[in-house]
């Protein structure tokens, strides 16, 4: 679930480690289903021990730790990973653990209940490879709004399908996509290619103040509990939602219509039919 507001929120969280030494990386017995870890074998964990990190920083919806080596450690959430300093949700979930000297930060976890996770170390030619700009896009907080246009106004694609498109824009999920739109006042199945100069304008302003006002609140912590910041609490983004998961409930912009699901590229939509009307 973890989309830009949440990987944001663990990467500021994280940022008392930068300067500190990386002691040992260790596996943590896991019971659970494996995850993902690359180079394989001792050299994931040896090309990390004795490094410094320079920085913390974020790639779309993945943190990355820059190391003295000039390696990076990136790590890809995915559906339920997460980074932390403090006790996980559950100990049989935790994946990895970095020991760490010189900041007063004994330890970072990373913590995947389903396994889903992914965690490279790479070189400047294996990022590139993995996380370019042929791979990931322009970052959807910091997109120039004449760019973010380019990037969909050629697309027939549903608007709401499009926004999801991590080589398009990095960072945009499906729930703040439904937020995005809710806010712009755009219908979730119009096409890309037929939105006006005018729209366009409304869509990226609504992205800039949704991702923001969301990394403000920490993120969102939904019904299953799953997304915890790096303390182990809870977002509370949710509490801020305009359509996402309110189905059924009257509309918080318009206090008339009653917000809407449907299924668009097999993931759930919400949306107000007053707000967003659809046009013909």
């Amino acid at each position: 679930m973890p989309e830009l507001p949440e990987v944001e929120t663990m990467r500021r969280g994280i940022l008392g480690i930068v300067g500190s030494k990386i002691t040992a990386v260790e596996r943590c017995p896991c019971p659970r289903r494996p995850m993902t870890t690359s180079p394989v074998g001792k050299k994931f964990l040896e090309r990390q021990a004795g490094q410094k990190i320079e920085a913390v920083e974020r790639v779309g919806k993945r943190v990355v730790l820059c190391l003295g080596s000039g390696d990076r450690v990136v790590i890809e959430p995915r559906m339920t990973g997460l980074v932390l300093l403090s006790d996980p949700p559950t100990r049989e979930h935790l994946r990895l653990q970095w020991k760490l000297r010189g900041r007063g930060i004994p330890s970072l976890w990373f913590w995947d209940r389903r396994g889903l996770g992914v965690v490279r170390v790479v070189n400047d030619r294996e990022f590139e490879k993995y996380y370019g700009a042929d791979r990931v896009g322009p970052d959807a907080l910091t997109i120039a709004v004449e760019v973010f246009r380019e990037r969909f106004m050629k697309s027939r694609r549903p608007i709401k399908v499009a926004l999801l498109d991590q080589t398009a824009v990095a960072g945009i999920g499906n729930l703040y996509a439904a937020e995005i739109l809710h806010l712009a006042q755009i219908h979730p199945a119009r096409p890309s290619n037929r939105l006006t100069i005018a729209e366009w304008l409304r869509v990226h302003a609504a992205t800039i103040e949704i991702l923001e006002t969301a990394v403000r609140y920490e993120g969102s912590t939904l019904g299953d509990g799953t997304y915890r910041n790096v303390l182990n609490q809870d977002g509370s983004y949710q509490n801020q939602h305009r359509v996402y998961d309110r189905a059924g409930e009257v509309c918080i912009a318009c206090n008339q219509a009653t917000i809407i699901r449907i299924v668009q590229a097999q993931r759930a939509t919400f949306f107000c039919p007053g707000c967003q009307k659809r046009r013909r």
